[in-house]
């Protein structure tokens, strides 16, 4: 197993890594909303579905992987009153729509309103 790890991303809160690569797949743990420079999640769902999205990209970037090798998403919403502006903003990343579960949690990290998660395929 090997561990990635970018600067350009949150670092992790706790005692997990941001993603762990094994055999051919990349297990990206949930990247919260978090602006990796200021250290602090933008206001509204739309900035933070986007500051999220970002995040799971540079892990992947750093893994020599894209958005086009997810293979599955976990998304975690405060409210899911947000599901379709979260929606929104997660189809213009996973435009090759990867297998997905989208749930409404009653609290995340941070205060943040989503958190995202992904398995990704190296081919």
């Amino acid at each position: 197993m090997k561990k990635i790890q970018t600067d350009k991303a949150p670092a992790a809160i706790g005692p997990y890594s941001q993603a762990i690569e094994t055999g051919t797949f990349l297990y990206v743990s949930g990247q919260l909303p978090v602006d990796p420079e200021k250290g602090t999640a933008p206001e509204g769902i739309e900035a933070q579905a986007e500051q999220s999205c970002k995040n799971v990209g540079e892990i992947l970037k750093e893994a020599g992987l894209t958005f086009e090798n997810v293979v599955k998403t976990t998304c975690f919403l405060a409210d899911i009153d947000d599901f379709q502006k979260f929606n929104e903003v997660y189809t213009k990343y996973f435009v090759s729509k990867p297998a997905r579960s989208c749930v409404a949690v009653k609290d995340i990290p941070k205060g943040a309103l989503c958190e995202i998660e992904v398995i990704a395929a190296k081919e």
